[in-house]
């Protein structure tokens, strides 16, 4: 079997047929480039439809981008199927990021790669000693990465959010401690200082 036909067969695969196994040869994750642009956006657009410029998380992001040395795409078998990205905050006088939007190819699903790419995207996070990490999602979900919701009326969305679906993680201990107030992009906040 050549190499990567795994993940060939697997993207080209019926709903009903039984998905290949898949060999860590077949994924590779990268961080994101310019080229990588329209296909996450028709990704986002595929999952999340329209109402994506309506959500909290995406008026933070446009109000200064996201930092593409910690936003990264997931590559299965050479095909584009999964990208996360990771957006710099602030939140009071503390300093963080905001993770999202995190999306697999439909076809792809179930198969462990948003995990893949979460564990990636915080490990490197890591790395770079980033404070803590927000995002707004499941938390039964997101806890096996160690995410927990942030006490009620303690942040604050620029839209509403369901409180129930604003989590944190933090990767240094109280680096949430001074998290208290309305999030910003970090480059929005710098033009209004």
């Amino acid at each position: 079997m050549e190499k990567n036909s795994a993940a060939k067969e697997l993207l080209s695969h019926s709903d009903d047929a039984k998905a290949p196994e898949l060999s860590k040869s077949d994924v590779t994750i990268m961080a994101e480039t310019s080229e990588h642009e329209k296909f996450i956006e028709e990704l986002n657009r595929e999952a999340f439809g329209p109402a994506r410029f309506t959500r909290a998380a995406h008026l933070i992001r446009e109000k200064g981008g996201h930092d593409k040395s910690l936003s990264f795409v997931l590559l299965l078998g050479g095909d584009l199927v999964g990208t996360v990205r990771m957006t710099p905050i602030v939140v009071g006088n503390a300093n963080g990021y905001l993770l999202g939007p995190i999306v697999v190819s439909p076809k792809t699903k179930s198969l462990g790669l948003g995990s893949l790419l979460m564990r990636h995207a915080i490990e490197q996070a890591k790395e770079k000693h980033v404070p803590f990490i927000l995002l707004v999602g499941d938390e039964p979900y997101y806890r096996r990465f160690g995410f927990f919701k942030v006490a009620y009326g303690k942040i604050i969305m620029p839209a509403p959010v369901n409180p129930e679906r604003l989590l944190a993680l933090e990767l240094s201990e109280g680096a949430m401690d001074e998290a208290t107030g309305l999030v910003l992009n970090k480059n929005q906040s710098k033009r209004q200082a």
